[in-house]
Parts: structure tokens; sequence; C-alpha cells
């Protein structure tokens, strides 16, 4: 399959025009609340992602990461800064690679939203539907390094003690998955452009053929390639997990399914591969392949992973209703950017992928 032409984004620029914020009262706000912040400050917005907008902020030589909610009507319970700093102020005591929460504002007469600061980690990210970056090279020794760090990292986040650093009453583990299930069988609904009868009756089945669950852990439920920064000198060493703001306490295989959902093999289906909008990173020479990933997570953790067909499904579709939500917006005008456009065949596509992952648990279309 052809690689597309992709225009190549840098991390971070100038600030949007339309995403511009009163930075002379932030500048004052923030004075006195984190290192350096007395010093004059300089703005520029990191690139990439369709979700929550992130901003560069310098003092001399000082700098931190900005996160607030996107402009416009926000889903119920979405874009949580609150939740984020929540976990990221606790987290970072037990977990390397979680930045530190530094400062959390529901003031909306501040930046015209609630926000909070956190520190700033510098490394390679992989950007979804972009180049892998120079400095990783292209060696296939340098990508299963990069597949167990990250697998290993998210191992290593379920076994993080979540109650001894007061994040126990983060979630509610009983009955999560159900939850999960119906809650977002709701938001298809009012989602959807077209009829996908896949959709309905996959939603159906999930009901009748729910896993009973490990213990729960800390999840940080949008787990993948794209959500991580490696090291500069060491591209295995995870330096940073990013975008936290659905957090909580659940089942890992959640997680794990997650994972499983955005990791693509060279034997995948063409309506799958092609969901990757470009060059599917995972499928270079030396990446681990899924089944390998789980048996690496399973031998870390020693969980049980005979059921992951169940998660893995479901995370298709979930991502084909979170697909279709993004979607919806450009069919009904209320956007025109062109990535948006470019989302319509893959709900039906993500809802295929999940019923052949659900045959292996028996489901017939």
């Amino acid at each position: 399959m052809a690689e597309p032409q992709v225009e190549i984004v840098p991390e971070f620029g100038d600030v949007r025009e339309e995403e511009e914020l009163d930075w002379n009262k932030l500048a004052n706000y923030l004075r006195d609340k984190i290192p350096g912040a007395d010093s004059p400050m300089t703005v520029q917005q990191f690139r990439g992602g369709s979700s929550n907008l992130t901003y560069l902020l310098r003092f001399r030589d000082r700098e931190w990461v900005m996160r607030r909610p996107p402009f416009g009507p926000l889903p119920v319970g979405g874009h949580d800064m609150g939740r984020e700093y929540r976990v990221l102020s606790r987290l970072w005591e037990v977990f390397k690679p979680a930045p530190r929460g530094m400062l959390y504002s529901d003031d909306p007469s501040i930046v015209g939203a609630p926000f909070f600061v956190m520190e700033r980690r510098n490394g390679f990210v992989i950007k979804m539907r972009q180049p892998l970056p120079e400095g990783i090279g292209n060696e296939p020794e340098t990508f299963r390094a990069i597949s167990e760090g990250f697998i290993d990292t998210l191992g290593d986040l379920h076994g993080v003690d979540y109650a001894a650093i007061g994040l126990g009453g983060l979630g509610k583990p009983d009955g999560f998955v159900k939850r999960q299930i119906t809650g977002w069988m709701a938001r298809w609904e009012k989602a959807k452009t077209r009829e996908v009868p896949l959709m309905e009756k996959l939603g159906a089945w999930y009901l009748d053929n729910l896993p009973e669950s490990p213990p729960p852990t800390l999840l940080h439920n949008d787990f993948y390639l794209h959500n991580i920064m490696l090291g500069v000198h060491n591209p295995g060493d995870v330096v940073g997990v990013f975008d936290w703001e659905m957090a909580t306490i659940g089942d890992p295989l959640i997680d794990v399914g997650t994972s499983m959902n955005y990791w693509r093999d060279k034997s995948d289906p063409e309506e799958l591969l092609a969901t990757s909008q470009g060059e599917a990173h995972t499928m270079r020479p030396g990446f681990l392949t899924r089944d390998e990933l789980l048996h690496r997570y399973s031998s870390r953790t020693g969980r049980d992973v005979s059921k992951i067909p169940f998660y893995w499904s479901w995370a298709h579709w979930k991502t084909a209703t979170v697909v279709e939500q993004i979607y919806v917006r450009f069919v009904r005008g209320q956007t025109t950017d062109p990535r948006f456009e470019l989302m319509g065949p893959m709900a039906p596509a993500l809802a295929i992928a999940a019923a052949r992952v659900a045959a292996q648990l028996g489901f017939k279309d």
C-alpha cells in the first residue's frame, strides 16, 4: 500500500490565531505560583492532535506546559482538566514517566476554561500520521526496544499502588466494563451519521459476554504509542506518558485492549490498515507484533490474558465511536478541517475489525 504524502508538522510553533488566549492575564496569575514565572513569559503551541489545546510557556530558562479544553461545546465528562491534574499531581512520585502536575485552576476568567500547568519533558514523540522523528533512526533493534519499553511501561503503571498515593477515589471499579460499554453505546447513537448495524449487534454481544475482570488498577484509558515520549539517548526508555484526562480505576485489560487496537501488524486487512491514514509505524521491521506485546505484558504482570479478544474488539468498537464523534462535526458543518472529512469511512471499517476479533470468542455476524 503506497504511503500518502503528508505535511511534516513541527513539535510546536506560533499560536494559532483562533486559539490565542489572554497571555497577560495568565502571566499575572502564574507569577509566584510556579518557579520562574516572575520572568517575562513567551508562548508557543504544540502541534498535532485534535483534542485539548497544549501550550509551551517559557520564562527565560524555565519551561512549563499548559493544557486547556478546546473551544466550543464539550461532551459531558470530556476534556477533564481537573482529573488530569489530580492524577499528575500525585502519580509522578511513584511512576517516573508521569510529568508532575504543578497547578490547576477552574477559574474560567483566566484563559476561558479550567486549565493546568505541568512539568515539561523532552524526548522523541512518534506522531500519528507523521514520519518517525529523524533522531530515532531506522534500526530494527531500536524498534524492538521501543516496543518493549512501551508495553513494560503499561505493565508498570498497572502495578502502581493507587490508594497509597491518594488516588483511590478516582474511579468506581465495580461494574466498570459494563458502564463503559453502555456509556459508549449511548455516544454512538448520538454521533452516528448513518446506520452501521454491526455496531448495534456488537454492543449487545459485549453486554451478553462480559468477562470477569481481574483486580482493578490505575488505568491511563488511552494508552498507545503516540501518547508516550521516548528518551533522546535511548529510545527504548519511556520518559513521558501524556493525556491522562480519562484516567480512572478499573479493569487493566481495557488499557491492553486499547493498545492492541492502535497497534498494526502486517497481517491486518487492508480496510483496517487504511484507518492509519499514513504510515503504520508498528509495521516496520523490529516492532513487536501484537501477540508478542501481549505475551510480554502477561509475563511481566502475571495476568491472565486469555479473554483479551473481548477487550481488543471493544477497543476497535470504541474507537469507531470516537472517530464518528469527530466526523459528525464535519457533517454538521461545525468544522471545515479536511482531516475530519477523511474520517468518514473509519467507523464501518473499525466495526468490521471489531467483529473479526470478537469472532475468536464466538461472535457471529
